[in-house]
């Protein structure tokens, strides 16, 4: 019986089999950042347990709150940071350097096909787009992983989603993968890889692949993963070249991470793509969506570009040739937040800062804030957000506010209106 991507990484990896369907995994990668791991780093600490297992494996970042904001933040920053430095940890991005973690650790080269890698971050699952296995943990895992450098999992049991037809011009991956959950439901992939396939998937590149994987976890998967092909190879090459004497011999041995012919899937989706409109979430559940033209008219006080999700340059592309020579709509509040430092730096050199400042946004350094409402947009009670993130919980974004989730392009068009809209990207 032939095995799947998630299989064939966990059969790499098992080093013990505690019990029937459990497996200990060494990891590749441990990610960390500074709200989830300082709990850890504490509790090693008064363990006297202080150590770590490979500091070479191990990745940290400033991202939630940056700078911090408050006494709290800051004294969280510095467990992480004195740590990082205790410990020697070489790769390690602090202010002036950090990025979104799920995007500045891609961007870096850190994730590879065949990997294991852990955060505390429940969108770890992001970085499966390279054919990783990839999952966001608790804080006792995270402890054992810096430790240790392994950490346990149930049997791996993948779904697989077939992304077939083509996508209609205005469409991205955002409205593609909203659409799955609505088809599946929030807990319909749960303790499940959701593999992604099919002809859209092939035509993606590895950005919309990585805001695919991002968001399996809000249909309540433990990660998602893309089979490795030549976009994995030519996003990788700077980074592995070295390693191989050619992008063909990368390829060949990237083929090891491809699910086999007769795998076993517990369940088998099919997605026809090319009837996929626009959408958006309506409220309070990645589940609930409606086209973006049965929401229109919906008035908004605050429109956000950024995030793990959404905040590449070839997002910011898009938003900013939707808003180029325009104005967002008198009350509204505009914020766009490129996910890394060199986000930030293409976009200024392609000329998108300007287009976004001219038309009224206020740009921002990279960090998580206002994603999940700690800071950099935070909403006041009853305000209404169009924004580019991952998560419409109540309360996300602040307390009381409405988050409607949706695509850079459709984000852009809706700053211009001042109501949700369809970007002219989008031709019914």
């Amino acid at each position: 019986m032939g095995k799947t991507i998630a299989q064939k990484i966990f059969d790499a990896h098992v080093i013990d089999t505690p019990c029937s369907g459990t497996y200990v995994l060494t990891l590749d990668r441990v990610f960390c950042h500074e709200i989830t791991t300082p709990l850890a780093i504490n509790d090693l600490v008064e363990r006297g347990k202080d150590r770590v297992f490979d500091a070479a494996k191990i990745k940290a970042v400033i991202d939630h709150v940056s700078p911090a904001k408050d006494s709290k933040t800051a004294e969280q920053g510095k467990i992480l940071r004195d740590w990082a430095r205790r410990h020697s940890i070489a790769d390690f991005f602090d202010i002036g350097t950090n990025g979104v973690c799920h995007a500045l650790f891609p961007e870096k080269g850190f994730v590879r096909p065949g990997f294991t890698v852990i955060m505390g971050d429940s969108h770890t699952c992001t970085h499966g787009a390279f054919g990783a296995f990839a999952a966001g943990v608790g804080t006792t895992d995270i402890e054992v992983g810096i430790l240790k450098g392994v950490c346990t999992f149930r049997e791996p049991k993948s779904l697989k989603c077939v992304l077939n037809g083509k996508l209609r011009p205005g469409v991205f991956a955002k409205d593609v993968i909203l659409s799955l959950i609505t088809q599946i439901g929030v807990n319909g992939a749960t303790n499940c890889v959701i593999e992604f396939t099919g002809p859209v998937t092939a035509q993606f590149d590895m950005e919309a692949r990585m805001t695919l994987c991002n968001m399996a976890v809000e249909a309540g998967a433990t990660s998602g993963i893309c089979a490795p092909d030549m976009n994995t190879v030519d996003y990788l090459w700077d980074f592995i070249k070295d390693e191989y004497a050619s992008k063909e011999a990368a390829l060949a041995d990237f083929a090891t991470w491809q699910s086999d012919e007769d795998a076993v899937y517990e369940r088998v989706i099919e997605l026809d793509c090319s009837s996929i409109e626009p959408v958006c979430t309506v409220g309070y559940k990645p589940s609930d969506i409606q086209a973006v033209r049965d929401m229109s008219g919906t008035k908004v006080d605050q429109v956000y570009i950024g995030s793990c999700t959404n905040g590449r340059i070839s997002d910011l592309r898009v938003a900013a040739g939707v808003l180029k020579g325009k104005h967002i709509a008198d009350g509204v509040r505009a914020i766009v937040s490129p996910a890394t430092p060199l986000v930030y730096k293409r976009a200024l050199e392609e000329g998108l800062i300007d287009i976004f400042m001219d038309a009224g946004f206020c740009v921002t350094n990279p960090t998580c804030g206002a994603c999940l409402g700690m800071s950099n947009g935070v909403l006041a009670a009853g305000e209404v957000c169009a924004a580019t993130t991952n998560r419409n919980f109540n309360g996300r974004m602040g307390k009381g506010g409405m988050i409607h989730l949706m695509s850079p392009a459709t984000a852009a068009a809706t700053a211009l209106s001042g109501v949700i809209t369809n970007s002219p990207l989008f031709i019914e």
